[in-house]
């Protein structure tokens, strides 16, 4: 078969793109910086832009109903970039490739976000015992990473918040190139905004 995909030129088809992470990782940041590098982002503008996320969201609803079995939606996402939190990855269908930038941020950080999210909404921030979601979250990432690394159709570059925010040239050029560098680094990092790092670890 590979011989006549050489002898004929057959294109495999283009990977989905995602964008993933824990919920206030920096997704909706790494999304806004691949649509200024080139890419075409499947959104819907349902969720609107709000004090948490002054830039937007940058979601497609049908996302979230990936574990209830809507995965038609993904032929779509073909050759786009889509955003799909970490706990949803597995859902994903097995027939397609996937390329995926993984947003990793300091722990303490995503809770601090996730507390002041829940104020805005005007809920009980104080329901939400941090030792114990940290734990759930360290254990869950730990148990994602562990299933991408067997799954032979996901590439993952794994990409640090506080990295891109200091040095946003160099992670653009990484991701660039993780892409396939067919897009615009510079373009990329220019999205960058440091005024948006609330909630920074000083420790």
């Amino acid at each position: 078969m590979n011989y006549f995909k050489k002898l004929f030129g057959t294109k495999e088809k283009p990977p989905v793109y995602v964008v993933s992470g824990l919920p206030r990782s920096g997704t909706s940041m790494m999304m806004k910086m691949l649509e200024a590098g080139g890419l075409s982002l499947l959104i819907d503008e349902i969720r609107e832009a709000d004090g948490d996320n002054p830039k937007g969201y940058f979601e497609f609803e049908r996302v979230k109903q990936l574990d209830k079995g809507d995965t038609a939606w993904v032929a779509e996402a073909v050759g786009k970039v889509v955003k799909v939190i970490s706990a949803l990855l597995k859902y994903l269908p097995s027939d397609y490739q996937y390329k995926v930038v993984f947003v990793r941020r300091n722990m303490d950080e995503i809770l601090a976000s996730q507390r002041k999210m829940l104020v805005n909404r005007g809920e009980d921030s104080d329901k939400m015992d941090d030792d114990q979601m940290a734990g759930l979250f360290e254990k869950h990432l730990a148990a994602t990473e562990k299933w991408l690394q067997a799954q032979d159709n996901f590439q993952v570059l794994y990409v640090h918040y506080s990295d891109i925010l200091t040095d946003p040239m160099t992670q653009a050029q990484r991701i660039n190139t993780f892409l396939g560098g067919q897009f615009d680094a510079l373009a990329m990092a220019g999205q960058v905004d440091p005024e948006l790092y609330r909630n920074r670890n000083e420790g």
